[in-house]
């Protein structure tokens, strides 16, 4: 069979499966005793190993197996959850999503699992070996041990009487449980194939699933058998592995003990059976009686499932649209350009009319690519887990907002910093339990991860009640560095030092750790978010916690803007750094440190001539008066000298491309109505 046409499909639910399996997870963590959180994690192991053999990834198959087996133990009550046992079950989930990443990168999704395999198979049968080693059994001890575990089947009184009139003749009666390969596929020939040597061996008395079950291939990739026989164990294994696709055969004796206990077993049903029969009726109306009182709950909840109909595209088809649309918008923007030449009403109204319907489409456009910030999110509570138990600390995540949505090609971009900003947080901001009992804290510290909508920007924090940045173990570091001279440094206030770590190999660790410290990073971190068009701060107060605000705008690919002029050369100024425009004298313009600045609401502001700063060749030297664009990067301002407002527009974004990656002060370009190219200012790296 070709699933060639599933693997997108599959590699799709296999993510969302194996979320569902950490964020369980970590919940039955806290709530060790709730076997509901059991079931769920059991579910989505299960449905991932039926997904997996269907595809023919054996490697995922086997080790979601082994995870199910031992899932199945607690919900038995013959495990207990501890920290130590979800550690593998974590590295099971965590070996999952890479050979599911593999497939989803083309590979063939094969990992060497050995390890994890035999850790849960030594969890699920009761070995005495510690988990934090690598555990090797011998073969010969987990056969005996699967021996141990094999399916016992269940017989009525005829059989029973059969198998002990088979004892009292000297003849053997067998349980066989057989195991097909996962990617076998036509299981009911193995199985006649199989059944064929039984019969020849003895008799068949009984089989799990039915034989009409195994022959209509209504099973999994085994089946128990009970064979009465002369033949010995040993004989009746080696006949039957050689079936092909036969992967394993497990053979148990049936004994007198075995029988025994089954008969009274089997009494002991019966009476619960019959006590529960006694309640049945009540139960049934009680049933009843619920669902005609909840059934107009339960129709209205299927009207809204059926209302809410929803289908997957792939992101490849969404970036193709958005191309097609950014091509529509600059037609768009040069049949105004021309309407406004011809000045001609019909084609006026026309135009309009058509500018209200594409930005209909953009909105709705721009929103089928908006994604929650919970798809990065979700990947963080594990994290956290992990490193508070390497850094035996007591450490509390809180998420708040992850349903804020973000366009994707930010999404995609930002979950590395955010990596950093957390693991910062955890290893060099919270102190260990016993610094903050000390300091009158809570032994467990706190880290929340936040998201909001403001604008048209989307804002991530991340705020821990740590112990904050040492403002003079960080102006020592700056002033070591070459960073910041020791005449400025005392200016400097408690926010323009907490900066100071943003910069390039900035770190006050003593100590070097895999993990990190405050500062490791963090360049990158300041570098990737300026590159997405946002911005950065920090707050912090020593002893209480820092603040890390990361403003990010909506979306990168349309954009409104003011167009400028600069001599015969057009730029555009991104609308979401201007505060706003003003028309100067030159007599308004002062001087402050060998730096042009005006009074802008007294406040001092410095002026950036963008005719220097683009080396523009100037036409005319008369300046009666300057057009000035007042923009802003957090708390800094800046006065952006053109000499022409043009107007507001939307623009497509586009890159400048590899070569021109570089340039300074330019995040891209785009094309106007009239065909021509204006370069878009970064207003972030002027104001810097």
């Amino acid at each position: 069979m070709d699933t060639t046409q599933y693997l997108e499909m599959f590699i799709e639910e296999s993510r969302e499966h194996l979320q569902a399996c950490n964020e369980h997870l970590l919940i039955l963590e806290k709530n060790p005793s709730d076997i509901a959180i059991v079931n769920e994690v059991f579910r989505s192991a299960h449905t991932l190993k039926g997904m997996s053999a269907t595809m023919g990834y054996e490697d995922i198959a086997n080790l979601t197996h082994k995870m199910e087996n031992v899932l199945d133990e607690i919900r038995n009550n013959k495990l207990h959850v501890t920290p130590e046992l979800l550690d593998v079950v974590f590295i099971a989930v965590d070996q999952l999503e890479e050979m599911v990443l593999d497939i989803a990168s083309g590979g063939k999704g094969k990992l060497d699992v050995t390890s994890t395999v035999q850790k849960l198979h030594a969890i699920e049968t009761g070995m005495e070996i510690p988990l934090a080693a690598t555990i090797v059994a011998p073969i010969e001890t987990i056969e005996s041990a699967e021996n141990s575990k094999t399916n016992l089947l269940s017989y009525d009184d005829y059989e029973l009487t059969i198998i002990q009139q088979s004892f009292e003749q000297n003849y053997s009666t067998f349980e066989i449980s057989v195991s097909l390969r996962d990617d076998c596929l036509l299981k009911a020939a193995r199985v006649y194939m199989v059944f064929e040597l039984l019969e020849k061996m003895g008799d068949v008395i009984k089989s799990s699933p039915t034989v009409e079950r195994l022959e209509n291939e209504d099973f999994d990739q085994s089946f128990t058998v009970a064979l009465v026989t002369v033949e010995e164990k040993e004989v009746v294994q080696k006949k039957l592995m050689k079936v092909s696709e036969v992967t394993e055969i497990i053979v148990n004796e049936f004994s007198i003990e075995k029988l025994k206990t089954r008969q009274k077993d089997k009494s002991q049903n019966n009476e619960q059976n019959q006590l529960i029969q006694g309640n049945v009726k009540e139960d049934l109306q009680e049933d009843f009686v619920n669902e005609e009182e909840q059934g107009k709950v339960s129709t209205s909840k299927t009207t809204v499932a059926i209302g809410n109909k929803t289908i997957r595209v792939n992101i490849e088809r969404l970036d193709i649209l958005m191309n097609l649309f950014e091509e529509l918008i600059i037609d768009r923007g040069r049949l105004e350009s021309i309407s406004k030449e011809i000045n001609n009403n019909e084609l006026d109204e026309t135009v309009e009319k058509m500018s209200r319907i594409t930005g209909d489409l953009q909105n709705i456009i721009l929103n089928m690519r908006m994604v929650p910030v919970e798809t990065v999110f979700n990947r963080f509570p594990r994290m956290v887990r992990q490193l508070t138990r390497d850094l035996n600390k007591k450490i509390n995540l809180e998420i708040i907002g992850a349903e804020t949505e973000l366009d994707r090609t930010v999404i995609d971009e930002i979950g590395d910093p955010l990596v950093h900003l957390i693991r910062n947080s955890l290893d060099h901001g919270i102190e260990s339990p016993e610094i903050r009992k000390a300091n009158g804290k809570p032994e467990e510290g706190t880290v929340v991860l936040r998201a909001y909508h403001s604008g048209n920007h989307v804002y991530i924090e991340i705020e821990d009640d740590g112990a904050g940045i040492n403002r003079q173990r960080v102006l020592k570091k700056a002033i070591s560095k070459g960073v910041v001279s020791e005449s400025d440094a005392a200016s400097l206030t408690d926010q323009q030092v907490a900066k100071l770590i943003l910069s390039s190999g900035f770190s006050t660790v003593e100590v070097l750790s895999d993990i990190s410290g405050r500062g490791v990073g963090l360049d990158v971190v300041k570098t990737t978010i300026e590159s997405l068009g946002g911005t950065i701060e920090i707050s912090s107060t020593e002893g209480k916690g820092s603040l890390f605000s990361i403003q990010l705008p909506l979306t990168l690919s349309i954009i409104s803007v003011m167009l400028v002029e600069l001599e015969k050369e057009i730029y555009a100024v991104p609308l979401s750094s201007i505060i706003e425009t003003a028309i100067i004298k030159p007599s308004d313009i002062l001087n402050a440190h060998n730096q042009k600045v005006i009074d802008f609401r007294g406040k001092v502001v410095p002026l950036v001539f963008l005719e220097d700063v683009f080396e523009v060749p100037k036409y005319s030297n008369e300046e009666k008066y300057f057009s000035v664009v007042i923009v802003r990067k957090g708390e800094k301002m800046a006065g952006l000298v053109v000499d022409t407002f043009i107007g507001q527009q939307e623009v497509v974004l586009k890159s400048l491309g590899t070569y021109l990656s570089s340039v300074f002060a330019i995040s891209g370009a785009t094309i106007l109505g009239n065909g021509k190219v204006a370069l878009i200012i970064d207003c972030n790296a002027l104001i810097k």
